[in-house]
């Protein structure tokens, strides 16, 4: 092993541990997915189950199994609890960084570094990478899968082409069918647009196809086999009609996910904007050559333009959008970067940055630093505070912007740009992990009511809930380890319970509990809920 590549092992394991893992557990799981995804991995630990997904003891089959799988290994090592939970998002997005290291290293050498730190540091990367939840093992498989057809169609070695076959096999196992499914419209778009369609039936190589199904259908098979309704819930309900209706409400407009993609891509998005013009402008002056004369890396950018739009493009037609959805495309935009910067920097010790281009780039890099000093303003208030503490956060953001403006321009230009840009990402994360965390736990997680009830009670006792939103029914659940009734549905437990509900449905809590001690026993003012005790039904009730 070179130095060199010591080097680059201690940078990017700093990086990553920094980014994904370091103060993991500072605030407790948030909305209404963390919380569930975590407990539905506790409850397959605790029965021992790794086919069928259940939450509060009956099926839950809304999701394939693979974060659960990593839940599941990490709470046997480390314990249940909401870090563990957190930890196979962080692993994921780790391999990422290191597959991107690896491709660029035999494919493109020289700019292995960047690239890996680039996919680390963008916005959408780094949120995901710490939360409980599905969308970063999708984003990994399908993105080492996407990098490995592409060394195939490079390298044309066979390996290649068996790797991105199983990548899109755990990418299934993660999400469904949707990352085979995107897989296939990239490589289609991308073959139409460089006139290359006969590489489409060569993917399609027999031996790949089987490894496919030997290591996704197996799981599919057994769980259907198990569940009846496996069929209609996962493949009918939860992936065709969430994509062709609004079944479950969560509508958004076409346009949703530019604005999540550039949020996604800070704070390269400027720079990845040029290079997905560039790119463009450049298949598009060639396009009426014959199809050999695109050289390579042409093709390569093109095919990571198709990667990025393609994803968009895609989730913008859906009728459900949430922002999770679009995260498959951020390592295309990093990638795609990457490699505009490596053939900027060949041979030319000074690369240029455009004026207005460097500036701009500056404003964005810098900006996530305000809210980041302010997040714990922005989650108690829902608004950025006046005074010292916005005076403060702004001119360390304008120190910062003009600071990184100045390099790009004055300097070794596009040669300092990763080194100046991961400056504003390190200190708005550690302005978060600092400054917010606390605001964060107490207003987004049920964890500190959990230790409230935790600590009134004599013996662990049911917990019900009333009027309130499904990150505390779903946050309960997995902090207290139980079922949690919910009175408005017609649940009301009859024995001895703690009630959790909104202030507003007072009235329906006094009719629900007509006839029994109900005891109000708090007030949890961070998220404006009433706690009672409620006692045991009469027998004559």
């Amino acid at each position: 092993m070179t130095a060199r590549t010591r080097t680059d092992i201690l940078l990017l394991a700093g990086f990553c541990a920094f980014l994904f893992f370091y103060g993991l557990g500072q605030f407790g799981l948030t909305g209404a997915d963390e919380p569930r995804y975590a407990q539905v991995a506790r409850e397959m630990l605790d029965r021992h189950d790794w086919i069928t997904p259940t939450l509060g003891g009956q099926p839950w089959l809304e999701k394939p199994p693979l974060y659960y799988w990593q839940a599941m290994l990490a709470y046997s090592v480390l314990g249940v609890s909401d870090v563990a939970a957190r930890v196979p998002s962080g692993i994921d997005a780790t391999l990422l960084v290191v597959a991107v290291y690896l491709f660029f290293r035999k494919f493109r050498p020289g700019s292995e570094v960047d690239a890996a730190l680039i996919t680390a540091s963008c916005a959408g990367i780094v949120g995901f990478a710490r939360a409980a939840s599905t969308d970063m093992p999708l984003a990994a498989t399908f993105s080492i899968g996407m990098l490995a057809w592409w060394a195939w169609r490079e390298g044309d070695k066979r390996i290649y082409l068996a790797a991105f076959y199983l990548f899109m096999a755990l990418g299934a196992l993660a999400k469904g069918p949707v990352a085979p499914f995107l897989a296939a419209a990239v490589i289609i778009l991308w073959a139409l647009l460089v006139r290359e369609t006969r590489i489409i039936w060569r993917t399609l190589w027999f031996p790949g196809v089987l490894l496919f199904l030997v290591v996704a259908l197996p799981w599919y098979l057994a769980v259907q086999l198990r569940n009846p309704q496996f069929f209609r819930e996962f493949i009918l309900e939860h992936n065709l009609a969430r994509f062709s209706s609004n079944l479950y409400h969560h509508p958004e407009p076409f346009w949703y996910y530019l604005p999540v993609a550039l949020l996604a891509l800070v704070p390269w998005i400027v720079f990845v904007i040029a290079a997905l013009a560039e790119s463009f402008r450049t298949w598009w002056s060639e396009r009426k050559s014959p199809a050999s004369a695109l050289d390579l890396q042409t093709q390569f950018r093109v095919f990571a333009g198709c990667w990025l739009i393609a994803h968009i493009v895609f989730f913008s037609i859906s009728r459900s959008k949430l922002p999770g959805y679009i995260l498959p495309a951020i390592p295309a935009g990093a990638i795609l970067l990457a490699d505009y910067l490596r053939e900027h920097l060949q041979g030319d010790s000074d690369a240029n940055v455009p004026k207005w281009m460097a500036i701009l780039h500056a404003v964005v890099a810098a900006a996530p630093i305000v809210p980041a000093m302010l997040v714990g303003y922005l989650v108690l208030q829902h608004r950025l505070p006046t005074g010292r503490p916005l005076a403060i956060a702004l001119v360390v953001a304008l120190i910062v912007c003009v600071a990184v403006a100045l390099t790009l321009i004055s300097r070794m230009h596009l040669r300092m740009l990763r080194f100046v840009t991961l400056i504003p990402v390190v200190l708005a994360v550690a302005a978060v992990l600092k400054m917010g965390t606390t605001a964060m736990d107490q207003t987004l997680s049920v964890r500190p009511l959990a230790v409230e009830l935790a600590g009134i009670e004599t013996q662990t006792l049911p917990v019900a809930v009333c009027g309130v939103r499904r990150e505390v029914e779903y946050g309960l659940a997995f902090y207290r380890d139980q079922t949690i009734a919910r009175y408005e549905a017609g649940s009301v437990p009859t024995g001895e319970h703690l009630l959790v509900a909104s202030p507003a449905w007072k009235s329906d809590v006094l009719n629900a509990t007509a006839g029994r001690r109900l005891t109000l026993l708090g007030h949890y003012a961070a998220q404006n809920l009433d706690y009672y005790w409620v006692a045991a039904s009469s027998p004559l009730r």
